[in-house]
């Protein structure tokens, strides 16, 4: 049974799973933030959309930040920086009256802290989750950032319609709670990298093959997060411009894919040890290409229904195995700056898939846009199939170093 495999994870893990989802269900601020700044700092809408682009760079630089941070201060330093960082940055925000440019340099202080700790928080499920464990881990904690990611919309709009004032209170008190609870839980020392005594040439070469190797993969599955981020884009539009419903439906969708993620996560995790990665990934491909595909040829609202259910299984399969693959073929001290990487793919496209898609729909409508989508992750299952994927074994460990003095 799920719970009780649950409870068989290392404390630090259940407890960075809460916190995960405190601090999920916390994030009132980022999907209303045009909206306040619109409506709050009466900014226009053009102004409040550079901002945002600007501002959310932040999201590469604490991607890139999350590696070297939790390999020198270690992985609860990592995690609670990220949180006291968003929280700087969002009350600034908050209660700053300036000019412009000032508020896309809050956002960028928050956003370097929200960039940071999915890298890091990956980085510790690989240090206390045994191999064996790892699917499940990263399962269970994306799990709880779906529900939590369900959860923080509806309350900050609650909240915002009362008042922002509110609805950054309420953000800022959830980031500190999860803040709190890893200060607590989650050991000091846990995954501080030493230094290592340099291995033979030999060594060193198959090592940086395998690093290679695992690199590419990482950075191959852009094409199944680049999807995604459009959807998060092209959706509300689609729907209310092209279908003219309700933007109600995309709602809708948010609750559909929670749903799936929930009901079908820990069912597809059990059968996801019994296939190689290389299988999985393709088929995660399969399953991406398959939901865009009914968008394109029979986009309705039913279909848009039917093509998050199908989508969604192939995010869930994407989503646990590359973050497992990277934890079982990376040297642990090599773990954290890989898993930035891939928080770095996903921040990219954060960054780069709506401005591309908004220039392609601008100039041909929304079906270009939706044949792209298609065709993103086609391109990523011929990737995977060709690509040398490792098989699943873990690498000799090296034997330990001295530990080093600390000043």
């Amino acid at each position: 049974m799920w719970l009780s495999r649950f409870r068989a994870l290392p404390r630090p893990l259940r407890m960075l799973v809460l916190a995960s989802f405190i601090n999920r269900a916390g994030m009132f601020v980022f999907p209303l933030l045009a909206v306040y700044l619109v409506r709050s700092r009466e900014l226009s809408t053009g102004e409040a959309g550079v901002l945002i682009s600007v501002g959310s760079t932040g999201l590469l630089a604490g991607s890139l930040l999350s590696g070297p941070v939790c390999a020198r201060a270690g992985r609860r330093a990592a995690l609670v920086t990220s949180l006291l960082l968003n929280a700087a940055g969002y009350l600034g925000l908050a209660v700053l009256d300036g000019p412009p440019w000032t508020y896309a340099a809050l956002l960028f202080v928050a956003l370097v802290g929200m960039g940071m700790f999915a890298p890091a928080a990956n980085t510790l499920i690989a240090d206390l989750a045994d191999p064996e464990q790892r699917p499940f881990a990263y399962t269970v904690s994306y799990i709880a950032n779906n529900l939590g990611m369900g959860i923080g919309p509806l309350l900050g709009g609650l909240a915002a319609a009362y008042s922002y004032g509110l609805m950054f209170a309420g953000n800022i008190a959830l980031g500190l709670l999860a803040a709190l609870t890893i200060r607590l839980f989650v050991p000091a020392d846990t995954g501080r990298d030493a230094a290592t005594v340099p291995a033979p040439t030999g060594a060193r070469r198959a090592e940086l093959r395998r690093d290679l190797d695992v690199a590419v993969l990482v950075v191959v599955s852009f094409c199944y997060v680049a999807p995604l981020i459009g959807l998060e884009y092209t959706l509300p539009l689609a729907v209310t411009e092209v279908l003219a419903s309700s933007v109600a439906v995309v709602g809708a969708v948010y609750t559909v894919n929670s749903v799936v993620v929930v009901g079908a996560g820990l069912l597809i995790e059990k059968r996801i040890k019994a296939y190689p990665t290389r299988t999985l990934l393709i088929v995660a491909g399969l399953l991406w290409s398959a939901g865009m595909a009914v968008l394109v040829f029979a986009f309705s609202l039913p279909a848009v229904l039917l093509s998050t259910v199908v989508w969604t299984l192939g995010e869930i399969i994407a989503s646990v195995v590359v973050p497992t693959y990277i934890a079982d073929h990376v040297e642990p001290r090599r773990v954290s700056g890989f898993m930035a990487l891939n928080g770095f793919v996903l921040s990219s496209a954060r960054l780069v898939v709506p401005m591309g898609l908004g220039f392609v729909w601008q100039a041909g409508g929304h079906r270009p846009v939706l044949l792209l989508l298609l065709l993103t992750p086609v391109v990523g299952v011929v990737a995977f199939a060709v690509l040398r994927v490792r098989p699943q074994a873990r690498p000799v460990p090296e034997p330990a170093a001295p530990a080093t003095a600390r000043p």
